[in-house]
């Protein structure tokens, strides 16, 4: 990704390394562990920064066939800090800058910029998932969380909008009454709730022994299928008819015609 603005960039360099730690297991799989845990992982300059760090470097990381994305500690996101941003004005803009040739601003990749990673992306949710934090999760391809997590659309209760990239997930899940009133009331569910509206893909009490289970049959798939098919899935879902076949056919020629990309 490249024009990168040079605020951006600064705040890239000030990231905290201990924010997100990934590890990548002999299967290919990524494992992306916010460690914020005395903060519920919630998203402050350091933390969004160290985000988007690491999925630039899984981007370009060809060992990688799969990632499990999770919190440490017992929530896996909080959101937004809001006590951090409103400390320092600036940095409230400075999330708001769009780089050069870039669809979304800093704020927005965080969770957009795990739907444009050509691996396959599951969130094992726990404890906490508000605001930001479920836009995030949002942001993976596949959720996991546990029964008794929290999970809300919260911006309402701060007299805001969400704005972290979910007009590009949320219409992919639910339909649009569904929507507007989890945004409307800012209503917290359960992990049960989430699974019967949509929201997450499973339940399950360990939702990160589950998505590393998960993950790692992904992984275990001929890897440039895995990758075709999410970008199938992704560039045709509300794609044309047209545009939907034709993508079918170019994807698969070129698979096709690559006998080690089936093996």
């Amino acid at each position: 990704m490249n024009g990168k603005s040079d605020d951006e960039k600064d705040r890239r360099k000030m990231a905290n390394e201990d924010r997100v730690r990934t590890d990548v297991d002999e299967a290919g799989v990524a494992v992306v562990t916010m460690t914020r845990a005395e903060h519920h992982n919630a998203l402050d300059d350091a933390m969004i920064s160290a985000l988007l760090k690491c999925s630039e470097t899984l981007q370009d990381d060809p060992r990688v066939r799969a990632v499990v994305l999770r919190g440490e500690g017992e929530s896996f996101c909080a959101g937004l800090d809001v006590k951090h941003y409103l400390q320092n004005p600036d940095r409230i803009e400075n999330l708001l800058v769009r780089g050069s040739g870039e669809k979304a601003n800093s704020a927005q990749r965080v969770s957009y910029d795990w739907h444009l990673l050509p691996v396959p992306v599951i969130a094992a949710i726990t404890g906490n998932c508000f605001g930001g934090g479920l836009q995030l999760a949002l942001g993976a391809d596949i959720r996991v969380a546990a029964p008794e997590s929290r999970l809300s659309i919260m911006e309402i209760r701060w007299g805001l909008v969400p704005d972290m990239g979910i007009t590009q997930s949320l219409p992919q899940l639910v339909g649009i009454d569904v929507a507007k009133d989890l945004t409307f009331t800012g209503r917290i569910l359960s992990g049960h709730e989430a699974r019967e509206l949509r929201l997450v893909t499973h339940t399950a009490d360990d939702p990160t022994a589950y998505a590393m289970e998960l993950a790692r049959n992904i992984a275990a798939r001929p890897p440039k299928a895995v990758r075709a098919a999410k970008q199938l899935y992704n560039e045709s879902w509300h794609a044309d008819t047209a545009t939907g076949l034709r993508l079918e056919t170019s994807l698969q020629r070129d698979l096709l015609l690559d006998f080690d990309s089936r093996v």
